[in-house]
């Protein structure tokens, strides 16, 4: 099917219109969507008939009609004219070329004219850009599995490009070389993103040392790579590099995240003896310790921006964690000499890869990218001139919600996730010559047959995970060796890792009590072992943890070999087997990181990356961000209410129940269009329910079209009144909404009720939408407005069809429960013929105390009405706008007048605009056949119309009897209405007109001349009407006939004046003349003339003064 095309304007423009731009075809279905100043919009739909598809001009006359419909009503018209990555020039006179505005201007089919002269038009790119922008759940999972597998693929070509080299090659490595797949991917990229700004943080680049200062990051330039700075000579005073910048930046998306690499270890393997440190390693350590402060600063800063939004506030945090990071490493002349160096920043970048003030309001929902960066580090301990600068940056999102508590106080609830966080922050090349000799030095070990430090070996290489507490450290498979005095570990960024006896405090072994899980290694360490360990892998709490993947033979291997030899009784390792609760809090939390991990790499390729596949201890999973982000995208400005956070974050804390003298009065909600039989579901209800406790009904008021919220909230505040507070004395209530109002606005009158006692007392216990599939459709499949918001997901427990439901196949009933749960997925269907529920089940569901606040059913709320609990979101009108009015009067209809004219709606019905029709009466009536006041309804729909006598006036007969009727149409009006019920009763007669002898017919004068009983009508009864009262309203006036002796004669009969005589056939004058009527026939007809006036003159007095009463007199 195709899909619906459909265009948002600016809240300035009351409507906008969809244009699109060289149409060859529309799809089926396509929408109009107007934005008002309000929250809420109204979708208009145009759909083909069935016959269309096969009738092609047809359908493309339909695509015209369609669309000067759209606009008719519009007096400006926004048109998006250009994509952000190609911008184009807004020209009017272009859209007159456009073969739907031409169609626009074809006679008899569209509109007429020239389209650019008769609306106002202006370009809503600009708007429309900011909207696509913006980062919402669907963006966000389209960027997690779609933009950051390529941006993650960039970064693994060119860790495969120098890992591929040797440590010799390695120096000759250039700064272009590096950075060629970063340069292929941002320049292949701004081909077609037509990216305008120019910053110098937005572009990739490769630095190599010493060729990394202040002025090299400022006039770089990705085009212009250099081929002349290589590893071998961009160190200090022409020495090796200790390490490099790298940024990667994706064209046309928000991500960007940088990294400093090292070539050269922060360590020497232990070998038996404690070996010395060389200058070269220290100049890398130096770097290392700055380069983690700079992690820990800018991990700080994103922390504190996602609480408080401050950038300002972020600086100041990530400022002082950098000084304080330098302190605890020692480095306090550092701490002096940088302080002016680092330089920390956060700015917004939208989807298009722009980067966007932090103060524009548009730019919470966009990812940030927080970066710190240390210029000109000073060699201060060897005099060898600048080190060049280290960089740290990270892509984040963050969250947040406005918590309200009871007392009215807000609090904000803050999450936040980095999308580049599976980069690996650390990483390290073997360059030099000393560090190739240490790692084959340590390599021997497993070549010893006599035993070693560690002992004998126990195992051969094999797989595992090893990593630590420590920020820059990430879950990196390497291989493991198991001997029986220690370990020793091949790590593919750090080199060769020794832990002997000496060094092993504890070892604590975790499998989770199952032989399929993972088995954790911790390894807890002396402070004596650090020299001997890679710097990123050092932690406070001095652990290591080290992972075996069940059914793997290292898994195998350890529980058949290791263990047996470790748990001997002259071991010198002490090995200990524990539980979960024997962990502390960092071994867990190491735990659950690796398990994510082992879940996401058993998992489908397609979810490994859904769920980033590191976490780290501090920032919140990725599942656990994506509910709490859809939250905060959704409801925006709006707040949570703190009692239903337990809904919307299951892990929080549990809502407790209330005490059993707190407990509520129960309101159902009962919703529907005019037809629905809502009204006799509640009638059966409360019948059905009589014994069971005290009910009140609150029905809506005649007078009022839409809801009245003042009404309804002094219903419930008189209810409350008169109840008791014991709650067995509680009345259950139910609430009937007006015709076509939006369920949600009558839930949101009832849950923020002005008086806070009310308030507390009152809860909605479920809410039913009924539903008549015959009477759903204007025509056609166009609904009825607000009928699906009156199924509204998140809102409505249950719908009840009350039509059709013993066609359970019937095509339109199947349709429409489709398209019902389509809508609502959760609800559930109740088949109620007429509201007469047959069911106890389902009797329990509509009369629910406590479905409308399950926690799904909450979540959804606030995903879709963000504000609804404090009374704040607005439903807005209907696609038409429908009418509502109540006539009354007090004389009797006549009944089959009545039913005549409501049988004769239907065929009455007109399309849209569909002004003046009319499509559901309801209410109390009078018949002159009857004394009795009788409950009419009709649906022109559906054409039924039903007549049962009131049950309410047939007990209570002394009740005043008061006709009344509420119809509901499209452009209805009060005089129009009585208009039309003037038809239903007794009608006046027409008075007669004077009689000329112009007026008379043939047939008149020829009864005039033959015959001896002239009448004025032949229709007219034999009798003469002699009134003594005033005739009854059920009585009917009788027309008078004309009963003069002289005209009871034949005329033709009559004697002949001289000079005429009669030869059987025709009457001849002297002359010869002959002639067909007596010659004195224009005396005749003057004299039948003046009687028959006589008698008009006086049934029209007996009109005038007999005549029945105004309908509304």
């Amino acid at each position: 099917m195709a899909k619906p095309f459909q265009m948002a304007s600016s809240a300035r423009w009351v409507s906008t219109a969809v244009i699109t731009r060289a149409v060859v075809s529309w799809p089926a279905t396509f929408s109009l969507v107007c934005i008002s100043t309000t929250r809420s919009s109204s979708v208009r739909t145009f759909l083909r008939r069935c016959w269309m598809y096969e009738d092609e001009e047809a359908a493309e006359e339909f695509k015209i009609s369609s669309f000067v419909s759209m606009v008719e009503d519009c007096s400006c018209i926004g048109i998006p004219y250009s994509s952000q990555s190609h911008v184009q020039k807004f020209d009017m006179f272009m859209l007159e070329k456009w073969p739907i505005i031409q169609a626009f201007a074809l006679e008899g089919i569209g509109a007429g004219g020239f389209f650019t002269m008769k609306y106002k038009l202006t370009n809503m790119s600009e708007s429309l850009w900011e909207i696509y922008g913006r980062l919402d759940p669907v963006s966000l999972d389209y960027l997690l599995n779609e933009d950051l597998l390529l941006f993650e693929k960039q970064w693994s070509c060119l860790f495969t490009s120098v890992n591929t080299e040797s440590p010799l090659s390695m120096q000759e490595m250039s700064e272009a070389q590096t950075a060629e797949p970063f340069r292929t991917y941002y320049s292949h990229g701004l081909i077609s993103s037509n990216i305008t700004d120019k910053s110098k943080s937005r572009q990739p680049y490769v630095l190599f040392g010493s060729h990394s200062s202040k002025d090299d990051l400022e006039n770089y330039c990705f085009t212009f790579p250099s081929e002349g700075h290589q590893v071998r000579n961009t160190g200090p005073c022409g020495s090796a590099a200790k390490h490099m910048l790298l940024q990667c930046v994706a064209p046309k998306g928000p991500l960007t995240c940088a990294r400093t690499y090292f070539f050269g270890s922060t360590h020497v393997p232990y070998l038996g003896n404690e070996n010395s440190t060389t200058q070269k390693l220290s100049e890398v350590m130096l770097l290392t310790q700055i380069y983690s402060a700079v992690v820990q600063s800018v991990l700080a800063g994103i922390k504190c921006f996602s609480i408080n939004s401050s950038a300002s506030k972020a600086k100041d945090v990530a400022e002082q964690t950098f000084h304080l990071a330098l302190e605890t490493f020692g480095m306090l002349q550092y701490r002096s000499a940088l302080r002016s160096k680092a330089v920390f920043s956060i700015e917004a970048v939208n989807n298009a890869g722009r980067v966007i003030p932090l103060t524009d309001e548009h730019s919470r929902f966009l990812v940030k990218t927080a970066s710190m960066v240390v210029y000109d580090i000073p060699d201060l301990q060897w005099g060898g001139g600048d080190l060049g600068s280290v960089v740290f940056s990270e892509s984040f999102l963050e969250s947040s919600i406005y918590i309200q508590q009871r007392d009215g106080a807000l609090a904000s609830n803050s999450f936040f996730t980095l999308l580049t966080s599976s980069v690996p922050r650390y990483i390290s090349w073997m360059v030099d010559d000393t560090d190739v000799k240490f790692s084959e030095q340590a390599l021997h070990l497993l070549k010893e047959e006599n035993g070693t430090f560690l002992g004998v070996p126990l195992t051969t290489k094999h797989s595992a995970q090893v990593f630590s507490n420590s920020l820059l450290s990430t879950p990196e498979e390497g291989k493991l060796v198991f001997f029986s005095e220690g370990l020793l570990i091949v790590h593919p960024s750090y080199g060769i890792i020794t832990l002997s006896k000496n060094h092993i405090r504890n070892i604590k072994v975790y499998d989770g009590d199952s032989f399929s899980a993972v088995t954790m290694l911790f390894i807890e360490y002396e402070s004596s072992l650090l020299p001997h360990l890679p710097f990123p892998l050092h932690s406070a709490d001095c652990c290591l943890a080290i992972s075996l993947m069940p059914k793997t033979k290292g898994y195998k291997d350890f529980y058949s070999q290791v263990l047996q030899v470790w748990n001997e009784p002259d071991s010198k390792l002490h090995v200990q087997h524990v539980a979960q609760d024997q962990l502390s809090l960092n071994q867990m939390s190491m735990c659950s990181r690796l398990l994510k991990l082992h879940e996401a790499h058993g998992s489908s390729a397609l979810n490994t990356r859904a769920t980033l596949k590191t976490a780290y201890p501090d920032l919140p999973d990725m599942d656990r961000f994506m509910k709490h982000f859809a939250i905060s995208s959704s409801i925006c400005e709006e707040s949570v209410y703190s009692e239903h956070l337990g809904a919307l974050f299951p892990n929080t804390q549990p809502k407790s129940a209330a005490p059993e003298s707190e407990q509520k009065v129960v309101v159902s909600i009962i919703t529907g269009l005019p037809g629905s039989f809502k009204e006799s579901l509640c009638d059966f209800l409360v019948d059905v329910n009589q014994e069971c406790g005290r009910w009140e009904v609150y029905r809506p008021d005649l007078d009022s079209k839409d809801l009245c919220v003042p009404h309804l909230q002094r219903f419930l505040s008189s209810l409350m009144a008169k109840t008791s507070d014991a709650y067995l004395n509680a009345p259950r209530v139910l609430l009937l909404t007006p015709g076509y109002t939006d369920v949600l606005d009558m839930v949101q009158a009832v849950i923020c009720h002005p008086d806070p006692r009310v308030q507390s007392r009152v809860c909605v216990g479920a809410v039913t939408a009924c539903v008549n599939p015959v009477t759903s459709f204007m025509e056609h499949r166009l609904l009825f407005p607000k009928l699906l918001e009156q199924c509204s997901h998140g809102v409505v427990n249950n719908v009840v069809f009350t039509g059709l439901t013993t066609e359970q196949k019937h095509p339109l009933l199947k349709y429409l429960q489709q398209l019902i749960r389509s809508a609502n997925p959760n609800a559930a269907f109740i088949l109620a013929e007429r509201g007469a529920v047959t069911r106890t089940e389902d009797m329990r569901l509509i009369l629910s105390g406590s479905s409308f606040y399950h926690s799904q059913m909450i979540r959804t709320r606030y995903l879709l009405y963000p504000g609804w609990w404090e009374g704040r979101y607005v439903s807005g009108c209907g696609s038409v706008s429908m009418s509502q009015h109540c006539v009354q009067f007090s004389r009797p209809l006549e009944r089959s007048l009545f039913l005549h004219c409501c049988k004769g709606l239907k065929s009455s019905l007109r399309g849209s605009p569909f002004t003046g029709n009319i499509y559901h009466i309801s209410g109390k009536v009078l018949f002159s056949d009857s004394d009795r006041l009788w409950e009419v309804s009709c649906n022109s729909i559906s054409g039924n119309v039903t007549v049962a006598l009131d049950q309410v006036s047939a007990r209570s007969p002394q009740i005043t009897q008061t006709c009344y009727l509420l119809f509901h149409g499209v452009g209805l009006s009060q005089n129009c209405l009585k208009d039309w019920l003037r038809q239903c009763a007794k009608q006046k007669v027409p008075k007669k007109a004077k009689k000329t002898r112009s007026t008379l017919t043939p047939q008149e004068i020829r009864n005039i001349h033959i015959s001896n009983d002239c009448q004025l009508n032949q229709d007219w009864p034999s009798q003469q009407i002699q009134p003594k009262s005033r005739p009854s309203d059920g009585q009917r006036l009788q027309e008078p006939q004309i009963s003069s002796q002289n005209l009871l004669m034949k005329r033709h009969l009559e004697p002949l004046p001289p000079g005429y005589f009669y030869n059987g056939h025709q009457f001849v004058s002297f002359f010869g003349e002959k002639q067909n009527f007596h010659p004195l026939m224009d005396q005749f007809v003057e004299e039948y003339l003046q009687e028959a006036n006589k008698e008009i003159e006086c049934f029209n007095s007996e009109v005038d003064l007999y005549a029945p009463r105004d309908l509304f007199d």
